[in-house]
């Protein structure tokens, strides 16, 4: 084909999702690159010689390859928001964030400006607050950042703890021993260690020590040292248990907390901890704290749209 340039896609699976039900996905690279986008066989085709063209194209099409969420089924979603990303890139340069974890699976690249400041504030600044609607990446990026630390050996471990809260519901009693009795809660960090490290090596790391969990009230007493401690879920600490975290840090050590104010499930009449030390420690050199909108949503497109529909009310 004159004209043209072609990636050879092998995985069928991927080049169905990658074109999308009846071609749409290929309607979003034509409006953003501007040229027709084809696909014969296993082949996709971008009908242009223009080099900056076919740079754009081909760097889309690696970044979806790649990707795990170009198989989840909602790939016109992804696709999409990829595109957006990309493009907001190219008017931001957000490639200074990006989190490059050795022996990871993958490179973290932030999506929007307030990703690219939070990325900058966990390293520039020993403690960060991460505020922000769920599914803005507050999670996801202290965890990138965390491994990106322990494995260049910046630190010699990770603390993952957030306050043990049910959400609305009893669950009784939980069997087993301590990490047993915490992990359910400590899932979303699971979560996102796993898409971004081996099994092998997770496993290998929990078992040498390098990464510990802990409910916050087992943190009382100790001084972290030499650390990067993700405190997740803050919303639900209470002022005095957000001081004694904070005061828990120790030499070469970094403190993360994340939280949605909004979905806090502690009782009315206490006030948020989490709101309250951005607010009290805002002026305080050497802490940063980034405030997330539904804007920043990275989530599902539907997860920003139910956002905003509970904000309104």
């Amino acid at each position: 084909m004159e004209d043209a340039y072609t990636i050879v896609l092998k995985d069928e699976q991927v080049l169905s999702a990658l074109c999308g039900t009846n071609d749409r996905n290929l309607d979003f690279l034509e409006q953003y690159l501007g040229v027709p986008v084809v696909c014969r066989g296993n082949e996709v085709s971008v009908l242009s010689a223009d080099d900056e063209v076919c740079k754009k194209f081909q760097h889309v099409v690696d970044r979806a390859v790649n990707s795990s969420e170009i198989k989840s089924g909602n790939s016109s979603e992804y696709i999409e928001s990829l595109i957006s990303t990309i493009t907001v890139s190219e008017q931001q340069d957000l490639s200074s964030g990006c989190i490059h974890i050795p022996r990871g699976i993958r490179s973290v690249y932030p999506k929007n400006p307030h990703q690219l400041e939070f990325i900058g504030s966990i390293r520039n600044n020993d403690i960060s607050f991460g505020l922000g609607a769920a599914g803005t990446g507050k999670t996801y990026l202290a965890v990138a950042c965390a491994l990106q630390m322990l494995m260049s050996h910046q630190v010699r471990k990770i603390v993952f703890t957030r306050p043990v809260v049910e959400a609305g519901e009893s669950l009784g009693f939980l069997p087993g021993d301590l990490v047993q009795k915490i992990t359910p809660y400590l899932r979303p960090l699971y979560d996102s260690i796993e898409l971004l490290m081996p099994f092998e090596l997770i496993r290998q790391m929990e078992e040498s020590n390098m990464v510990e969990v802990a409910p916050l009230a087992y943190m009382r007493g100790r001084t972290l040292h030499n650390a990067v401690v993700i405190l997740d879920e803050a919303q639900n600490t209470t002022k005095e248990q957000m001081k004694m975290f904070l005061t828990r840090m120790g030499e070469g050590s970094k403190l993360i907390i994340t939280g949605d104010p909004s979905q806090s499930d502690i009782s009315s009449s206490k006030n948020s901890g989490l709101v309250h030390a951005a607010n009290l420690l805002s002026k305080i050199r050497g802490i940063g704290i980034v405030r997330f909108s539904s804007e920043d949503v990275v989530r599902h497109s539907l997860v920003q749209k139910i956002i905003k529909a509970y904000d309104k009310e």
